[in-house]
């Protein structure tokens, strides 16, 4: 029975406001097959960019959420027992690079460092990708491309990629964006009107200034967009910053303080 990689096609067009020309960046780089990294902070679109992208090229997406239980099988595939006997399951990576689709390997620093070896001969000239366990090479279909995400910010010296799988890759810089653009992004987003959206933005543009400074990570862009959808909701503005903005990012007493009254200032309301 043939396999239908298009079941991983995105039928429709995931919302994505362009920082600069990093979809012009793209097309090329999958143009010529390259392997791609996104780097950038958590919750700054850079799963919804590389979404928008497969839609856009109408290419099928294959996505692993990356974590340290994911294993080289986990990817590859593996032999499992059914009523039949024994039969081979490819994993993810081997569909992608079958039957032609694009493979998004989110915060891939959070797998195990060994299961990196597996992509090394998918990311070169060789284009192939080894199953030992089955005896067999898959020379990796005309359409596939791999590409990895990671956030350069938030890694420890055990945590970061080795130089040898950073220079498989040509790599995209993200942020967050600026004031005006993340307006937009959460009103169309969410729904709301530009000036609440704007508010709510500000509150994060001040929790960001507090990185490395009682916050491990700002406020990203994605619990920006879920304060809106509880305003959305019917929530007091105040009440959803805190739900939303404030209480995930931190258990220190001091910088929920802190953040607290930046909400009350800017939104004019205490949570």
């Amino acid at each position: 029975m043939s396999f239908d990689i298009n079941q991983y096609k995105i039928e429709s067009e995931p919302f994505y406001q362009a920082q600069g020309n990093e979809v012009e960046r793209y097309q090329a780089a999958y143009a010529a097959r390259l392997p791609v990294m996104v780097k950038g902070p958590t919750g700054c679109g850079k799963s919804r960019f590389v979404e928008h992208m497969a839609w856009k090229l109408g290419k099928p997406l294959i996505t692993v959420s990356c974590n340290e239980d994911i294993t080289a099988a986990d990817l590859v595939g593996r032999f499992l027992l059914d009523a039949s006997g024994t039969r081979w399951v490819d994993g993810p990576l081997t569909l992608a690079a079958r039957y032609g689709a694009i493979c998004y390997l989110d915060e891939i620093v959070e797998a195990r460092q060994d299961t990196m070896v597996v992509i090394h001969a998918l990311t070169d000239h060789r284009r192939e990708l080894p199953l030992d366990k089955k005896g067999e090479v898959v020379k990796a279909h005309p359409d596939f491309q791999l590409v990895i995400s990671y956030n350069p910010g938030y890694q420890s010296v055990m945590k970061d990629l080795k130089q040898s799988t950073k220079q498989r890759f040509t790599a995209m810089e993200f942020d967050y964006p600026t004031p005006e653009l993340e307006t937009q992004v959460v009103a169309k987003e969410t729904g709301i009107d530009e000036h609440t959206a704007a508010k709510l933005v500000e509150v994060a543009n001040a929790a960001r200034k507090l990185k490395g400074h009682g916050l491990d990570e700002g406020i990203s862009t994605r619990l920006v967009v879920y304060a809106g959808i509880l305003i959305k909701q019917g929530m007091p503005a105040a009440e959803a910053a805190e739900m939303a903005m404030v209480t995930p990012i931190t258990d220190d007493a001091e910088v929920r303080e802190s953040l607290l009254h930046t909400i009350e200032l800017v939104l004019g309301e205490a949570a």
